[in-house]
């Protein structure tokens, strides 16, 4: 993955290099902030109608060929702090930032001797994609744990916001409007500015734990997921939801897709909620292999799968030749 210097801005960025499927469009520009102050001074200095993205690792994202016409902002190497923040009614507090990758949270936790964090070491990205999507796997979510964030919006302005202001649900976070008491409709082309604030911090309380317990849940849990997933192979996580009460995984087995492919884009053969990237597969094989599966899950299963990776930016045009 190739990095920006902090406090560099470069135009027509591949997102290809920030992106853990290694595919996909450029960026028209793209800005590594130095902290979280040169964050909001940059968000700040731009013109009021110019698109701003905040991405993490870029774990759960595909930008498809024809590019984003926005600024990314690449929070990874910027908001990088953690540290520990009190004790409150659920437990001892740490003060997360939304660049720091959720297994380095698990760890942390784990070596303060606190419990329930061991999840965080199964999920590929930062702790703000994390909360921006109630990220979860081995029965544990994100948003169990948190007892405030802190966000930044597109004027500059700092809040601290607490889990009452969002309306929170299986890989669903939105913050709640004046009156609105019902969950917005899910779609599965998600946004990737999430009601026009972006998660700075935020504050997760875990209670006390084992610290060998917790060091040797984690070394299980990723031995699970080397076992189980195709991580030697660029791929972005789980590609769909899970239906109620079903997996994604057994309904695109059971239409036998598991190694269908389209162009370079692959099916994992070990976890068929995974599409891999054989090496030089486009945005577009991973989004007609995404569309694939869908019709045939729906087609032969009548489940409508919903997916979890954001697909953003336009299509490549393809000229037609005389």
């Amino acid at each position: 993955m190739t990095w920006i210097a902090p406090g560099e801005l470069r135009l027509n960025e591949p997102m290809r290099n920030h992106v853990s499927w290694r595919a996909g469009g450029m960026a028209a520009q793209c800005y590594a902030p130095k902290n979280r102050e040169d964050l909001v001074d940059f968000v700040c200095t731009r013109a009021s109608g110019e698109k701003l993205h905040v991405v993490g690792l870029g774990s759960n994202l595909l930008v498809r060929d024809g590019g984003l016409d926005a600024t990314v902002v690449l929070t990874h190497g910027a908001l990088r702090s953690s540290t520990v923040a009190g004790t409150e009614a659920r437990g001892t507090v740490l003060e997360v930032e939304a660049g720091v990758p959720a297994p380095k949270v698990a760890r942390m936790a784990a070596r303060l001797g606190l419990a329930g964090a061991e999840f965080l070491a199964g999920i590929p990205g930062t702790m703000g994609g994390a909360l921006a999507m109630n990220a979860g796997c081995y029965g544990s979510e994100t948003w169990d744990f948190v007892v405030s964030v802190t966000t930044l919006d597109r004027n500059g302005c700092i809040r601290v916001r607490t889990r009452a202001d969002y309306d929170i649900g299986y890989r669903h976070v939105a913050l709640r409007t004046a009156g609105s008491t019902e969950r917005t409709a899910q779609h599965d082309r998600l946004p990737l500015e999430p009601d026009g604030e972006w998660f700075l911090a935020a504050r997760l309380a875990f209670p006390e734990g084992s610290a060998e317990h917790a060091l040797q849940r984690i070394r299980d849990l990723l031995a699970r997921r080397v076992a189980s997933q195709p991580l030697g192979q660029p791929n972005a996580g789980s590609v769909f939801r899970n239906p109620a009460g079903d997996h994604a995984a057994r309904l695109i087995e059971a239409c036998g897709l598991k190694g269908e492919q389209e162009g370079g884009a692959e099916v994992s053969r070990k976890h068929a909620n995974f599409i891999v990237n054989r090496g030089d597969a486009t945005a577009r094989d991973i989004e007609t292999l995404i569309r694939k599966i869908q019709d045939r899950v729906l087609q032969e299963c009548g489940v409508p799968l919903v997916t979890e990776v954001r697909i953003v930016g336009k299509p490549l045009e393809v000229k037609e030749i005389a």
